[in-house]
């Protein structure tokens, strides 16, 4: 049996039922048809690929709850509770808060890389290299039509003249972004393009900064030879190649800045030392002024004598040695002629036969007896060899049992079984004489 209701009533109990039944839901679906009305609410459609619903967030909830403006093509997780929109007679979400669906995915990807990466020591400091102090060329990777590039002109030319600046002009995000910074970092390395570089973008979302959490990125700069300065979105954000990269600046301006030191600074220290050095220089002439006035006051400058007395009394002990040294010379040279005297009286031929005819006896009996010695060695050795050569004589083993195998016919001894073929005929030298014998195994 039917029940007949008017469209309000049959309307407004399919309102009760749903909206008490789906009271705390969320959902997950792509944003699409995306209106924004004067008021401040916004309506837009869920879907997924087999099916769609309505959804509005008003005023109040997107200021409290959106992180960023939401559109087209978002993946979202919608949080709230199902509403029966009683004119239109449609059912639709009122949206209390939405995350953005890939945020979530993409964090979790990012605490991954970075635990990896930190496990591999790409982030120790050991890893980190100087910045040169002076570079000639500053090699800048980053988006030439972006702000980025013109505030690190503008500080450059600013602090320090006459650089020069290499740019290699890359996508900082979207597809293919990641790989084309990776490039620039093999390039500049490669040709040897800077002597420093900076890698940065300005800022932006997550999803936008991207390109530098990729491992392809993080992997170009800790194998660059080049010192590299990451500068990307502002102060808060940090990437991975800001973990990765020899130094980290806050900003595009402040990497710029930290690549060159301020001119003036460096011709203020130039001046200070100048005018230390001149003030050094002209306290030591001074002092040393002074000090030859003091001299010139001296009483050892007012007579010869206090030069020169030392030399004259260094004269006159020269002229004493040199006397004494004679003196002693002529002493002994006549200490000579009289040794030389007695050692003529001690030439006679006599006393010299005798004394020869003495030392001859005494040689005779030394060359004697070492010749004796030398014949009682020879002996004693000739001995040993003798017995020595006995003990080894191979004949002397075969008194113990043992024998020697030849080939018949042959002074070849055997010493492997290798060397002897089946029916081969043997030769067995023993103790007592030879035995012929024929191999059959």
């Amino acid at each position: 049996m039917y029940t007949t209701l008017s469209v309000q009533e049959l309307t407004l109990t399919i309102k009760k039922l749903l909206e008490s039944k789906f009271t705390s839901i969320s959902v997950r679906g792509e944003i699409s048809n995306l209106k924004e009305q004067t008021s401040g609410h916004i309506y837009f459609t869920l879907k997924d690929k087999e099916a769609q619903i309505s959804a509005v967030l008003f005023r109040g909830d997107a200021v409290k709850g959106l992180k960023r403006p939401i559109k087209n093509g978002d993946e979202v997780v919608a949080k709230g509770e199902l509403s029966v929109y009683a004119p239109r007679g449609n059912y639709q979400i009122i949206v209390r808060d939405i995350e953005f669906a890939g945020l979530g995915e993409l964090l979790l990807k990012l605490h991954e890389l970075k635990k990896t990466l930190e496990m591999r020591g790409w982030f120790n400091s050991s890893h980190k290299k100087k910045l040169p102090k002076h570079p000639k060329i500053v090699g800048v990777i980053t988006s030439p039509t972006g702000s980025v590039i013109q505030d690190i002109l503008h500080v450059l030319s600013r602090r320090f003249s006459g650089f020069q600046l290499v740019l290699n002009p890359v996508k900082v995000q979207g597809e293919g972004a990641a790989q084309e910074i990776a490039k620039a970092i093999y390039e500049m390395n490669h040709f040897h393009l800077a002597d420093v570089i900076i890698v940065g973008r300005g800022g932006g979302s997550l999803e936008d900064l991207w390109a530098f959490n990729e491992e392809i990125v993080a992997e170009a700069i800790f194998l660059s030879t080049i010192p590299v300065i990451t500068a990307i979105g502002h102060e808060t954000d940090t990437c991975i190649a800001d973990f990765v990269a020899d130094v980290r600046a806050p900003t595009p301006s402040a990497a710029a800045e930290m690549v060159m030191e301020e001119k003036t600074s460096q011709l203020q220290f130039l001046y200070t030392t100048r005018r230390a050095l001149t003030h050094s220089v002209k306290m030591r002439i001074s002092e040393h002024r002074a000090k030859c006035r003091g001299f010139l006051k001296h009483p050892m400058f007012e007579t010869p004598y206090a030069l020169l007395g030392t030399y004259f009394q260094k004269l006159d002990d020269a002229k004493e040695d040199i006397d004494n040294q004679v003196k002693n010379r002529m002493r002994e040279q006549k200490l000579h002629l009289q040794r030389i005297s007695q050692t003529l009286s001690a030439l006679n031929p006599l006393t010299w036969f005798r004394q020869e005819s003495t030392r001859f006896k005494t040689v005779q009996r030394a060359l004697f007896l070492s010749v004796q010695q030398q014949l009682d060695r020879k002996r004693q050795r000739l001995q040993q060899l003798e017995q020595h050569l006995k003990a080894i004589n191979p004949k002397n083993l075969l008194t113990k049992g043992y024998c020697i195998l030849f080939r018949e016919n042959s002074d070849s001894v055997i010493v492997s079984t290798r060397e002897v073929e089946i029916k081969d005929r043997l030769d067995i030298l023993l103790q007592d004489g030879k035995l012929k014998v024929e191999r059959t195994l």
